[in-house]
């Protein structure tokens, strides 16, 4: 950290805040914006807290934590003033068949923590303050802070949507004590067509858009659930994976060939597939995996998250092999759902 004060003070002049944007898009961001670091209103804290006393966040007891933290970045860096939000895509450039495009390479924490922190050093050294790099493990409302800095709006899937570059995005945060003129807040909104209600193999998403249901969520219960599948909890079956689910996301109007055209050129080659995932064509390959195999395949991997245990007792549960899905399967799937 660096505590020097800022040459610019008592706020950055619009020129640095675009010298810092063009760092972002430098180090590979499809979108950059920046927000006043303060209280999240009263209605996004209420929500919240409805959707976790509904039970809907199922077993991630973590996100019961901190309520105090999520409610205002300021209590994560003392004296911050603004919020530096950036989107990584990670539209996959080759898909496969048994696990959520997000999870083919690098896991995102690392690969996206090196690049904010290389970031967050220069303008530390440029503008002075001192930062807080977030990357999905700080309790930090992250969509909030995107839609508010201007990057894209919140679907009915409950992702977040960048209109040019679609959902397949991670979401990284630097906290900063240097004042920063705001971007307007995005005002694009969802089309609200349903494709992703419709698609949806566990029915996991409310019709108004205003939670996700956690307990019915595929990519909750192939990589957080621990333990047996409950009973009345769908299984990864015909054309779903079983590591994560991309289904609402696919069939998205948002997500359009020419969206994820522009996603996929842009994504970052740590996010790769990995040769030896490409090698786990079928769910008896995964049952095969030994703790030796699966640990030497998914090192630094987000699909340790889900363990050994959790990837054998998916591969189990699916009903049947799926295809491997291609460029035509993907436009005709958006194009039924929408």
């Amino acid at each position: 950290m660096n505590s020097m004060p800022c040459p610019c003070s008592p706020a950055l002049p619009d020129s640095c805040r675009e010298e810092l944007r063009a760092l972002a898009i430098e180090a590979g961001a499809v979108a950059c914006g920046f927000a006043e670091a303060d209280t999240l209103p009263a209605e996004a804290t209420a929500r919240y807290d409805r959707w976790i006393a509904a039970g809907r966040h199922a077993g991630m007891a973590y996100m019961e934590r901190h309520a105090d933290l999520r409610r205002d970045p300021r209590t994560l860096l003392e004296g911050a003033r603004t919020v530096m939000v950036m989107a990584f895509s990670y539209a996959a450039r080759q898909r496969h068949p048994l696990f959520a495009d997000y999870a083919l390479g690098t896991d995102y924490h690392d690969a996206l923590r090196a690049r904010a922190d290389s970031i967050a050093a220069a303008m530390r050294s440029r503008h002075g303050g001192e930062t807080r790099v977030c990357v999905d493990t700080a309790p930090l409302r992250e969509r909030h802070w995107a839609v508010r800095a201007g990057l894209g709006f919140t679907g009915l899937n409950n992702q977040l949507i960048i209109p040019g570059f679609g959902s397949k995005i991670f979401l990284t945060e630097i906290l900063w004590t240097v004042g920063v003129t705001p971007d307007a807040p995005c005002t694009a909104s969802c089309l609200r067509c349903g494709a992703c209600l419709r698609a949806c193999p566990g029915k996991a998403l409310d019709a108004d858009g205003s939670a996700l249901d956690a307990r019915r969520c595929l990519s909750y219960l192939t990589i957080e659930h621990r333990g047996d599948f409950p009973d009345d909890a769908p299984r990864p079956a015909a054309g779903q994976r079983i590591y994560g689910c991309d289904i609402c996301a696919d069939v998205c109007p948002y997500n359009s060939p020419e969206a994820l055209a522009a996603a996929t050129a842009a994504t970052l080659p740590e996010f790769a597939m990995r040769p030896a995932v490409e090698t786990l064509k079928s769910t008896a390959d995964i049952s095969a995996l030994t703790p030796d195999s699966f640990a030497a395949i998914f090192r630094g991997s987000a699909v340790r998250r889900a363990r050994l245990a959790g990837l054998h007792r998916n591969a189990g549960a699916s009903l049947t092999e799926m295809p491997d899905p291609t460029v035509a399967d993907r436009t005709a799937v958006h194009k039924e759902g929408y």
